[in-house]
């Protein structure tokens, strides 16, 4: 994709998108594999595949359906992401970010992702869910280069709250009501698609890290560009490299998404409705 006529690009697609639904979404939730059923509790939806949407990057992990969900839940305008764009997939920085440049020109104002990560911290193991605080990005890359110096104005980009505090405080009452256990951490991201070395994880969490996925930060540098408020939740999926028994694999992390998605699915209904009545 040309960064040139990069917004010409998203305007492009966005108005593809108005032409399949009259929906404009507060908000844009990015569910990771195994938390589809989230989608069974909106209402008025029209489903998109991605494939057919004008200049969007393909999603080929394996989990990840590579939809588009327009609906409601309790009332609140909502658009779902089934599946994401990675970096380790080929895609460039600016391709993965594509999707939610179209979606801000929809109307979102507030991004919610999840993930599947490594548990880092010592007290994290598979099936906890963890609301990002901060991130440490690893990738090697920023999505915005290229991007961000075709605005004549605010071309640089605050990370200092990156991650919602309102939005963290919602996440955490809500998780209360529901008495769901619900901690908080610092997020690492790494290129992938291989899974780290017991090494570079001691080296992770000596930077402060508690947990390591291979998405997430793109879409939330991204997000904060465009001034969206953004809340990750991370599914600790398997331990890190340094504490993880034996080979790990592909299929630990969906079993273990698909085992805490009753919770997680409760957790981000009850967020929405939060988000909605404020």
């Amino acid at each position: 994709m040309a960064f040139g006529n990069y917004f010409e690009l998203v305007a492009k697609s966005s108005a593809w998108l108005r032409g399949k639904t009259s929906l404009t979404p507060e908000i844009v939730l990015v569910l990771s594999g195994g938390l589809d059923d989230f989608v069974e509790g909106m209402q008025e939806k029209t489903e998109l595949s991605t494939a057919d949407i004008p200049h969007f990057p393909k999603s080929r992990a394996e989990g990840h359906a590579g939809k588009l969900v327009f609906g409601r839940m309790y009332d609140v305008p909502i658009v779902v992401m089934q599946g994401r764009q990675h970096y380790y997939e080929g895609h460039a920085p600016q391709d993965v970010v594509f999707p939610y440049f179209v979606l801000n020109a929809l109307g979102a104002k507030t991004l919610i992702t999840t993930n599947a990560v490594g548990g880092i911290r010592h007290d994290s193991n598979p099936g906890d869910i963890m609301v990002v605080t901060d991130h440490i990005n690893l990738m090697g890359n920023n999505p915005l280069i290229g991007i961000a110096m075709q605005r004549k104005t605010d071309q640089f980009t605050s990370m200092t709250n990156a991650y919602d505090r309102d939005l963290r405080a919602v996440a955490k009452e809500t998780a209360t009501q529901k008495g769901i256990a619900l901690s908080e951490g610092v997020y690492a991201a790494m290129m992938g698609p291989s899974y780290e070395t017991p090494a570079e994880i001691r080296m992770l969490r000596g930077m402060g890290a508690d947990a390591v996925g291979m998405s997430t930060v793109f879409e939330v540098i991204a997000a904060n560009f465009l001034g969206m408020r953004v809340l990750t939740f991370n599914g600790i999926a398997n331990a890190a490299a340094d504490r993880h028994h034996g080979v790990m694999s592909h299929a630990e992390v969906l079993a273990a998404m698909n085992a805490m998605a009753p919770k997680l699915v409760t957790l981000l209904q009850g967020v929405v409705k939060a988000i909605g009545k404020s």
